[in-house]
């Protein structure tokens, strides 16, 4: 059985031999940049169709088009505190700015969440006069929490 990291690390490996970009693939199969990226790298469960439009493309197998549809077990990093810099940079910026970013959710909706379920990813480029910017959005649902008789 194929898992999806082993699928994972073949897209991988045929997005390079192929010269393709991430951008291609969403573009082929009609879906956002970070969700298409996400889900090849094993985040998220494709539909059969994007998964045979994608095995297609990179020239996979039917073994890795069943690991493409499959359910995946999210967040699977390879250690608790990410060792890879681009990784770890996100890391810090929770341990920096977490309870910043908790404390200014919970003032401007009340008690509750960001979902990462109901959620858009967006990473951009901007020009600077001080060197190019990395823009990351995270637009998440606010999810109120509900406590016990407190249905409204």
């Amino acid at each position: 059985m194929t898992t999806k990291r082993d699928t994972a690390a073949a897209v991988l490996a045929a997005k390079a031999r192929l010269g393709l970009t991430w951008q291609q693939l969403a573009n082929a199969l009609d879906a956002p940049l970070a969700w298409v990226t996400s889900a090849l790298l094993g985040q998220h469960p494709l539909s059969a169709e994007q998964a045979e439009t994608v095995a297609q493309i990179l020239e996979l197998g039917p073994e890795d088009v069943a690991a493409l549809v499959a359910q995946p077990t999210r967040g699977a990093l390879d250690t608790p505190v990410p060792t890879d810099p681009t990784i770890y940079r996100f890391y810090e910026v929770l341990q920096v700015y977490g309870p910043t970013i908790k404390e200014l959710i919970h003032e401007k909706f009340g008690d509750g969440i960001m979902s990462a379920i109901n959620f858009k990813i967006d990473v951009d480029r901007r020009e600077d006069p001080g060197g190019e910017r990395v823009v990351v959005t995270l637009d998440g649902k606010f999810l109120k929490y509900q406590w016990g008789y407190q249905w409204d």
